[in-house]
């Protein structure tokens, strides 16, 4: 079951993420059988993202011929090459989780229209958890409207993250922006699935979420549960035009303000001023003073 009035759009992705995940829990049952490829270093895919991503495109193609599409692993290949109804899939977020059997994954599917992200949908197959989410109609999980938490003291707030995995990225900024964080929060936590960190927060689970080196189709989805659970969701300096600026945080509105003075200046996009009081700012783990 699902939420009330629901588009037609949405009940269309609803059916592509449930036979995605359907595919995705017959893998899991055995996952010595399948298939794994490394895109470049901790960085997988395997040949279960693969048939999970080709259902979806199937399942919305069929229903929709004239829209395009935007997907991990097959990138625009396929839909309509000039049409402003763009789906953007993860087919599988947590690819890393679901190849060890750590049962943290989920199917991610949003529509942009001209830009704009109106239909959101993430599937979690292990525990049959549906998020959904329309522009202006609120979100959703299973059939319980979400909103974000109430907390709005940082130190009684559970963040999560995402840890930098592949080379290039800046692993002692990352340091430096957890040692800051958790100083002044309850926990911080990393559960591997940027898409259902955002759920997460949509539905009031966690408090807030920050990570660096994220692409769209991982956040485009989650953005819109947060946003539509009355939460907040931009780049580390607040901007909300972050889709493809490879940083994300989302909150809510009051946890979401504390985090952006705390991880502003760790942004690509702050100004040289807020760059200057890096070094000092951001305690080493070592030298943190947990309390």
């Amino acid at each position: 079951m699902s939420s009330p009035n629901l588009h037609p759009m949405i009940n269309v992705a609803i059916k592509a993420a449930r036979a995605a995940g359907a595919i995705i829990n017959r893998a899991a049952l055995d996952l010595e059988a399948v298939r794994i490829s490394q895109k470049q270093v901790n960085d997988f895919v395997t040949d279960v993202d693969q048939a999970a991503e080709q259902v979806i495109i199937e399942t919305l193609l069929a229903a929709y011929p004239g829209h395009a599409i935007w997907a991990e692993e097959s990138g625009r290949e396929h839909g309509a090459k000039d049409s402003e109804l763009v789906w953007i899939i993860d087919p599988l977020d947590g690819t890393t989780n679901f190849i060890h059997g750590f049962p943290v994954y989920c199917v991610s599917i949003a529509l942009a229209v001209k830009g704009k992200i109106e239909q959101a949908v993430i599937y979690d197959p292990s525990r049959n958890d549906l998020f959904t989410a329309t522009k202006g109609r609120g979100a959703y999980m299973n059939d319980r409207r979400l909103r974000v938490s109430k907390r709005i003291r940082l130190q009684e707030c559970l963040i999560s993250t995402g840890f930098p995995f592949r080379p290039g990225d800046d692993f002692n900024a990352y340091l430096r922006m957890m040692g800051d964080v958790m100083q002044r929060c309850a926990g911080l936590r990393r559960p591997g699935a940027a898409a259902l960190d955002l759920a997460y927060v949509a539905a009031g689970f966690t408090d807030g979420f920050f990570e660096t080196g994220l692409q769209p189709w991982d956040v485009a989805a989650g953005s819109l549960l947060v946003t539509e659970a009355g939460g907040l969701v931009g780049n580390f300096t607040g901007e909300p035009d972050f889709l493809e600026q490879n940083e994300c945080l989302a909150g809510n509105p009051k946890v979401y303000g504390q985090l952006v003075g705390i991880l502003g200046k760790y942004s690509k996009f702050a100004s040289a001023g807020e760059k200057a009081g890096l070094g000092q700012v951001g305690p080493t783990l070592a030298m943190a003073n947990f309390p």
